[in-house]
């Protein structure tokens, strides 16, 4: 009952009593104390748990590379270092010893090791790559996600509008017969822009070994400077096997002329009509 906006002895009574249970149970909570050495051991057992984690992960990726702890503890010496510092954290483990190896039979060792284990994973991509081809086969028969034939069409549109860069130092190798209308007009497209480029190297395959006068003339019909052959910004030559050679080297046996090649410090390279 409330007097007077106390609490009467019914409520003291109540709180008396609740605040004697709140005792009982808090009473033994708080009379467990720990023992010392028990809680010593305690954390003793969880740092070595812990310590023993951490090493049986060390080892299980040192072995994982074929490595033994004195390895596995090296290359990760060597990442705190300037190999960290300079190489991407995807570098693996083999590669970090090979290039810091301490002789020759170490970076032979490691180097061997480490392209056993490329092979090894091409191996496994290509397989997987044959599975996947034969899945594709099997689950979508006759469905093509991509149409070759429009996929062709869209690169000879590129190719249509791919403007060749032409550097300084490039050669063009032009081989090109006496009779030849397509290769007339790719050779004075190609004069038209001569003066981008080091110059041009003419090869007419159809001139005979001797028959210098038919260049002469050819070249002349083409209203070809002869300052430039003088300085030698154009040369004229005849073929007498030239073209064979090239071609093979560059992959393009059985082309029709006019067969064009840049030859770029050094390298030699396909330079298709369409390109300039």
């Amino acid at each position: 009952m409330i007097v007077n906006g106390h609490c009467g002895g019914c409520c003291q009574g109540l709180f008396s009593a609740a605040l004697a249970v709140s005792l009982c149970v808090a009473i033994p909570v708080m009379g467990q104390a720990r023992d010392p050495a028990a809680y010593k051991s305690s954390i003793e057992q969880s740092v070595e748990t812990s310590a023993t984690k951490r090493v049986d992960s060390k080892t299980l990726r040192a072995e994982l590379w074929g490595l033994d702890a004195s390895e596995w503890q090296r290359y990760q010496s060597l990442m705190q270092g300037i190999r960290g510092s300079v190489s991407p954290a995807t570098l693996s483990p083999i590669e970090v010893l090979g290039i810091h190896a301490r002789n020759d039979d170490e970076r032979r060792r490691y180097a061997e090791q480490w392209a056993v284990m490329m092979r090894e994973d091409a191996e496994r991509i290509l397989a997987f790559q044959r599975a996947y081809d034969d899945a594709q086969k099997r689950l979508f028969a006759g469905g093509l996600l991509i149409d070759p034939h429009a996929l062709a069409a869209v690169r000879a549109n590129q190719v249509k509008h791919t403007k060749w860069t032409w550097h300084p130092d490039d050669r063009v190798l032009f081989f090109a017969d006496t009779q030849c209308p397509t290769c007339d007009a790719v050779l004075e497209r190609l004069v038209s822009q001569i003066s981008q480029f080091a110059g041009i190297d003419v090869y007419l395959v159809d001139v005979a070994a001797g028959d210098e006068d038919d260049i002469r003339e050819w070249a002349a019909s083409k209203q070809i400077d002869p300052l430039w052959v003088s300085e030698h910004k154009m040369t004229l030559n005849i073929d007498a096997g030239a073209l064979s050679e090239v071609t093979t080297y560059t992959g393009q046996q059985g082309q029709q002329l006019p067969v064009l090649v840049v030859r770029r410090q050094g390298q030699l390279a396909p330079l298709p009509a369409l390109h300039f």
